[in-house]
């Protein structure tokens, strides 16, 4: 098992979303996380065990309190209540040498109530996530978490003899299968506690078991309809699909020009039209001016020979009387000086002169006095005409586009029974699509209403089980448990004992092996015993005296204890992570660096340490470093009493995030 990532969502002191990529590197182990005391390291740890065991977590702050009441205290204060918090975490197992990455979401908002989703490899599974109390203990038993997951600085207490024996007991018999036994042992008590119940609490027991039984099957009942509604939106999405396709077969055999066809004959008809129109325009205005365009150059020349001939008849008409003007002008001008009036003269015989010339002009034409005024209105016909003409011609040409654009769809359109037995088989998925559709919608209908159906239930179940009380609800237990226990007894009673001390004989060897190789005082402990039985754990010295573990140091104890896990996480294979928090408590620098080079890289595929910075220091940082794959600080921000996740350590890049 390793962890590949942690989400904290409004956990906590963590404000709003905060993730840490946790998968190791090869050869690199070791995650490193720092933070100063209340900063939030223990939190993580919090967050990891409730994202798997929910209820049964055991997190360090909820104490006393009832589930609910702890998880609503747990929503960070900075936000609202009604935002809610969550915790996720994401692990990756190996089953039949194939990897499947797990991601556990669990949330809850203001009324305490979680929900937890599970996804295997990206698919939801609600199955699973229903039975997850199970299903997770195949994968990490409870019994077994907190020799995983522990704080370094109360670890020491694994080393009293009464609770090593305890805890070597949990281990052994989990990691070896045969954890049953003992699970039958208190399932035969509970069996007894039960015949011992008075018909009160038997009646109160039939009521509880009767609401259980009804909300079990109400749970089965929302399983099963979003089992069927998942068909049914399978069946609908491979409808769609054939609709698409469909579609898609329709319109390359030119089904929609088929649909089309009554209004393409129309447009052709109406466009037709317009074109005999533009034709007849044309040629009405050909059969006026419009064809003496033709001969232009020579209506130019008559127009200039009119002018000509306007101007020469009408010098023509004041040359005979300009010379009269002139003698009297010139008789006005006596009183001048004869030098003025010689100029006079001789400007104004120059003005006759040139007038006799123009009305000399030939009037070879003999045009009209108005043939002037003719030419200007032909003129403005003309242009008029022109101009009237190339916009028929455009629209011509324009609709004429249209008619044959027209004609190659209407060539294209099929023939309809081309088209008949695709248009029956749209026709067809359009009516299967809307059932499915229908289908599905009823079915998350359906699904609400028995939710409520089994939330209701839910309710009276809580209900029983307060009127029911402690007794019955632990004779409950016991009989659900005598099953299992009866079914197993015969086998696990067979091979329990030899597997246990085969197991005992190995673990005493990887104790010894490691405690020796992390104190600093050699020779300490000369051999050490567990006892198949009672799994009292004993040392003995290189003379032969056992040696009491209460006059050990804390650190040695702490020592001890971490030896007890690094012996168990070896026989079993070092398949789960650790997780640590506040790692090198209580221990002087010798032994800090003991750990720090030999158990810390080799506790196994995976180790979080959540440090402080009094104890994964600079010195150690540095020789950790080579088998450290992340690091992380958590930052607190005083003011808004929150907390945030950012790279690095102290003497690392992130050293100036640190307050």
């Amino acid at each position: 098992m390793l962890l590949n990532k942690i989400t904290l969502e409004n956990f906590g002191a963590y404000r709003g979303r905060h993730s840490l990529e946790l998968t190791p590197k090869k050869n690199r182990p070791i995650v490193l996380i720092g933070g100063l005391n209340g900063c939030g390291k223990t939190t993580l740890l919090d967050a990891i065990q409730l994202s798997l065991y929910g209820r049964r977590a055991n997190c360090s702050a909820r104490g006393g309190r009832n589930y609910e009441s702890f998880l609503r205290e747990s929503i960070n204060r900075q936000v609202e209540a009604g935002e809610g918090a969550s915790v996720a975490i994401e692990f990756s197992i190996a089953v039949e040498d194939k990897e499947k990455i797990y991601t556990v979401v669990r949330s809850w908002g203001a009324d305490g109530k979680d929900t937890l989703r599970v996804e295997i490899d990206g698919v939801l599974e609600p199955v699973i996530a229903n039975g997850w109390l199970e299903h997770v203990e195949e994968i990490l038993p409870f019994d077994l978490s907190s020799l995983f997951f522990f704080d370094g600085e109360k670890i020491e207490a694994l080393a009293d003899p009464e609770q090593a024996g305890a805890v070597i007991r949990t281990a052994v018999r989990s990691l070896m299968g045969v954890h049953a036994v003992e699970q039958l042992r208190t399932d035969l008590a509970a069996l007894q506690r039960r015949q011992e119940m008075t018909p009160k609490d038997q009646e109160l027991m039939a009521v509880l078991e009767s609401r259980e039984a009804e909300y079990e099957a109400a749970v089965s009942a929302v399983d099963s309809e979003v089992q069927k509604r998942s068909r049914l939106k399978t069946d609908l999405d491979r409808l769609q699909g054939q609709l698409e396709q469909s579609e898609s077969d329709f319109e390359r055999e030119g089904g929609r020009l088929f649909e089309r066809v009554k209004d393409l004959e129309a447009d052709r008809g109406r466009v037709k039209s317009q074109v005999e129109a533009t034709s007849l325009a044309l040629v009405s205005i050909a059969g006026s001016s419009l064809p003496l365009l033709l001969l232009q150059d020579q209506l130019e020349m008559l127009g200039k020979q009119a002018e000509q001939e306007n101007e020469a008849s009408k010098a023509s008409q004041v040359v005979d009387v300009l010379a009269d003007r002139d003698e009297w002008l010139l008789g006005l001008l006596d009183g001048l000086p004869n030098s003025a009036r010689l100029s006079v003269s001789r400007k104004l015989a120059s003005d006759r002169k040139k007038r006799a010339a123009v009305a000399s002009w030939e009037h070879g034409f003999r045009l009209p006095h108005d043939a002037v005024a003719q030419f200007a209105v032909l003129r403005q016909t003309l242009a008029h005409d022109r101009k009237r003409a190339g916009e028929l011609l455009g629209e011509s040409a324009d609709l004429q586009d249209k008619l044959d654009t027209l004609d190659q769809q209407l060539s294209s359109v099929p023939d309809q029974t081309r088209v008949e037995s695709i248009m029956a088989k749209r026709r067809e998925l359009h009516d299967q699509v809307a059932v499915a559709r229908a289908d599905h919608d009823r079915s998350s209908a359906i699904i609400e209403d028995l939710k409520r159906r089994r939330d209701q239930l839910e309710a009276a179940v809580t209900r029983a089980r307060k009127e029911a009380g402690d007794s019955t609800w632990d004779a409950e237990a016991a009989k659900r448990l005598f099953d299992y226990a009866e079914r197993t007894r015969g086998t696990l009673t067979q091979f329990s004992t030899a597997l246990v001390k085969r197991h005992i004989g190995l673990l005493e060897v990887a104790v010894l092996q490691s405690f020796n190789e992390l104190m600093r005082k050699r020779g300490l402990v000369k051999n050490l015993h567990i006892d198949a039985e009672s799994f009292a754990l004993k040392l003995w010295d290189e003379e032969g005296e056992e040696l009491n573990l209460g006059r050990l140091s804390a650190g040695e104890r702490q020592l001890l204890a971490i030896s007890l896990l690094a012996g168990l996480m070896k026989v079993a294979g070092n398949r789960l992570p650790s997780v640590i928090d506040t790692p090198l408590g209580r221990l002087d620098s010798q032994h800090r660096q003991h750990l720090v080079d030999r158990y810390f890289p080799n506790a196994g595929r995976q180790v979080l340490l959540l440090s402080t910075d009094e104890e994964i220091d600079e010195h150690l940082l540095a020789r950790l470093k080579p088998s450290i794959s992340h690091t992380y600080m958590l930052v607190h921000d005083d003011t808004e009493l929150t907390t945030a996740v950012v790279p690095g350590y102290w003497w690392t890049s992130g050293a100036v995030h640190v307050a």
